[in-house]
């Protein structure tokens, strides 16, 4: 009763386009959905993110949902996702990628759910880690645990897109560290995270779980930037 008052009042409205959705569609509306750039990297094992991590790490699947635009829709979706609250958009968008990777036999494989953590600091500045509900709406789909507390982030500094490509990679692999135990040995760790640009934080994390005996990687992301 209270959410339908809400709502007549308070119409919802689409976080792609801001037009009002309608009673059967959630967060995104139809149209937005079918105009949203897909990546497809799901039909394609050594696409353009699996190549990104060539001669860097060992990964096992690397894979995104939606190319990123400057000024386009995605970079709206994640703009509202990650700065304005609307952690329903993660939630969403894991939702789907679900769907779209349910058959893949090296996701169902994966062990752990690991997202790309925030620094205890800006945590508190934010309230919330933006790839959260994303990780947990893969979790709930291939019933795997999605574990927040393994991998941390040491070091404080500014937001990535605040950042020249020099700025993004000098030091990264000095942020990231690893606290595990031998329960965590010879397991298979999904790591996530929203926009995947050069690779370098990824590439980190990573490497500070690859710290962990018998660990493997693959990665899956909301959106990787394409020119």
């Amino acid at each position: 009763m209270l959410n339908s008052l809400i709502n007549l009042f308070f119409p919802p409205v689409c976080a792609g386009c801001k037009s009002f959705i309608g009673t059967n569609e959630n967060v995104i509306c139809t149209v937005c959905r079918h105009e949203l750039p897909l990546t497809n990297h799901h039909l394609n094992p050594e696409n353009e993110a699996f190549k990104k991590f060539y001669g860097r790490i060992p990964v096992e699947h690397v894979s995104a949902l939606l190319y990123f635009h400057k000024k386009g829709m995605v970079q709206e979706l994640i703009h509202n996702l990650k700065y304005k609250g609307h952690e329903e958009i993660g939630t969403v968008l894991g939702e789907w990628y679900a769907s779209e990777l349910k058959d893949n036999p090296i996701i169902k494989d994966v062990d752990r759910i690991i997202p790309v953590p925030l620094h205890k600091k800006r945590m508190k500045e934010r309230g919330y880690n933006q790839v959260t509900n994303f990780g947990l709406a893969l979790a709930e789909h291939f019933k795997t645990p999605m574990n927040d507390s393994i991998l941390m982030r040491k070091v404080y500094s500014k937001t990535q897109s605040k950042k020249n490509l020099l700025g993004r990679i000098e030091g990264i692999e000095t942020v990231f560290d690893v606290d595990f135990c031998e329960e965590d040995w010879n397991k298979h760790y999904l790591l996530i995270d929203d926009v995947l640009t050069t690779g370098a934080t990824l590439e980190a994390c990573s490497k500070a779980l690859l710290k962990i005996p018998g660990a493997k990687i693959s990665i899956v992301c909301m959106a990787m930037a394409h020119s």
